[in-house]
């Protein structure tokens, strides 16, 4: 009997699981408190509010031993080709630190080559450097974005803006302000063969042109897999920051791809963010699955796509320095796990990832948590909040962040009658709570990396392939199509959208 014939007999105790009321769980459970709360690196993690048991506990463990999830986390850490469909590892736990002894090497090897670049830079060997132009695209602006919106506040010592989307405009406003003979220009293109970044690139080259840089490509820096066709397009080797093929892009900020944060944050912020990141992955290795934070968030995942139906799960951050993180979140999990086939090309029967969505609290208790409370759907939601306040504006501000962060949770779980059903509220609904000390670059590390075991685990209790992303391609392809005018005909209504706006059919 093969794992997957195995875990459905699993699957259907779990769903019989959990149908004790929230209120009633605490009630029951005396140490309901103690087993669902861990903290560990500056965070606290909370799953007391949502509707896993002991005996759901219980249960996912005996899927995770039919799974042989053990084997599959051990051949994560060891650099085995646990991306099955394009037969590579999965090493971006080695550029923390944590993986083969090869692959540590490498990547430390890489990171010193970083290193050595900042120091120039620093030292104004490129010459007076004072802005950062990061252009990418997915993985390759996600994090990076995140890393300086959330750190970089505070800091003086680049002004950094990050391109993605093709559309000009964006790259007009990241422009805006920056003076050209003083940018640094970085592109981030694992293959560097990414249509979007190439294009923004030759116009922010063509932008240095127009203003009499007299060497562009001087003022270039690439971060790539794929060093060759950066020599390509014209950058020189010593300004290439290569990174191994086995690191995906969704998982990328760790390597060369975070080269801006640790120029504009400081190579010592960068130094702590890939410390706190790799204490998690020890947590992850190490701690038994039932305190395990990743595999605990993992199970309630689970719990609530497969056994409750629910295909959404919303996540709030309760502080404006991590107002970037559901999106960061968006692409590392449905972009891993929005699969409806196994690692073998095995139909899945029923649900895989939830959708992803979310914002930042106080905003959205005005906009969409209306339907949270009163709302038909279920929506498991994940509250995160950062103890010490990020400003030194008067402490009642991060008071009332912080209490009204709290009270959603307890309002989530409690609900409140009426007479009137308009003012009803049914509550037992599902909510949980990551608080950190303080937000620094190693409580960000150990959150960020926390995410990826908790996508990873995913994957492995459902028996799919996180580090593959084909459903990308085929939009990609069609694009190219388009542009070239070739392949066949398409839809009546694609024919006629592009002879209106493009001024021409297939």
């Amino acid at each position: 009997m093969t794992g997957n014939e195995q875990a459905a007999g699993v699957w259907d105790r779990i769903a019989a699981a959990g149908s004790r009321s929230l209120t009633d769980l605490f009630t029951a459970e005396p140490d309901r408190l103690s087993r669902m709360v861990l903290e560990f690196a500056g965070l606290r993690f909370d799953w007391s509010k949502t509707h896993l048991d002991a005996a759901a506990i219980e249960l996912f463990c005996t899927l995770a031993a039919d799974m042989d999830f053990s084997a599959a986390r051990n051949a994560l850490f060891a650099g085995d080709p646990v991306n099955v469909s394009e037969g590579r590892a999965a090493e971006h736990g080695a550029e923390r630190g944590q993986g083969s002894p090869d692959a540590v090497a490498r990547a430390g090897a890489a990171h010193e080559r970083m290193r050595a670049l900042i120091d120039a830079i620093e030292a104004d060997a490129l010459g007076p450097v004072r802005h950062i132009l990061h252009i990418g695209i997915g993985g390759s602006a996600l994090g990076p974005e995140l890393l300086v919106d959330a750190l970089g506040r505070d800091s003086d010592r680049y002004d950094v803006a990050i391109v993605s989307n093709v559309d000009g405009a964006a790259l007009l406003q990241a422009l805006a302000g920056f003076d050209p003979q003083a940018t640094l220009i970085v592109v981030a293109s694992k293959t560097f063969s990414t249509a979007e970044t190439l294009l923004n690139a030759r116009s922010a080259l063509a932008w240095m042109e127009a203003a009499g840089v007299d060497d562009p490509y001087g003022q270039l820096i690439a971060l790539t897999a794929a060093p060759d066709k950066a020599i390509e397009f014209g950058i020189d080797e010593t300004r290439i920051l290569p990174f191994s093929e086995s690191v995906g892009g969704r998982y990328s900020l760790w390597s060369t791809i975070g080269f801006p944060a640790a120029l504009a944050l400081g190579w010592d912020a960068f130094a702590a963010l890939l410390k706190g990141a790799g204490a998690m992955d020890r947590h992850f290795r190490l701690a038994p699955l039932s305190a395990n934070a990743p595999v605990l968030a993992a199970f309630a995942d689970l719990y609530y796509a497969r056994a409750r139906g629910a295909e959404t799960r919303a996540v709030f951050a309760y502080d404006e320095r991590l107002r970037l993180l559901p999106s960061y979140l968006q692409q590392l999990e449905m972009e891993s796990n929005g699969k409806s086939v196994t690692a073998l090309g095995v139909p899945i029967a029923g649900p895989t990832a939830p959708i992803v969505w979310g914002g930042v609290g106080t905003d959205a208790q005005h906009a969409v948590f209306q339907l949270l409370h009163q709302g038909s759907h279920l929506v498991p939601v994940e509250f995160i909040a950062v103890v010490e306040p990020g400003h030194t504006l008067d402490p009642e501000h991060h008071r009332q962040l912080l209490i009204n962060c709290f009270a959603q949770g307890a309002a989530l779980m409690a609900g409140r009658g009426a007479d009137d059903p308009a003012r009803a509220y049914a509550g037992d609904r599902p909510s949980s709570t990551i608080l950190l000390e303080r937000l620094d670059a190693a409580t960000l590390g150990a959150l960020l990396a926390f995410y990826e075991h908790r996508t990873f685990t995913f994957a492995a209790l459902l028996g799919l392939n996180p580090f593959d992303q084909f459903g990308v391609e085929l939009g990609k392809s069609i694009a190219r199509d388009i542009a070239e005018g070739e392949g066949a005909r398409f839809d009546a209504s694609t024919e006629a959208l592009m002879a209106r706006a493009l001024g021409s059919g297939a």
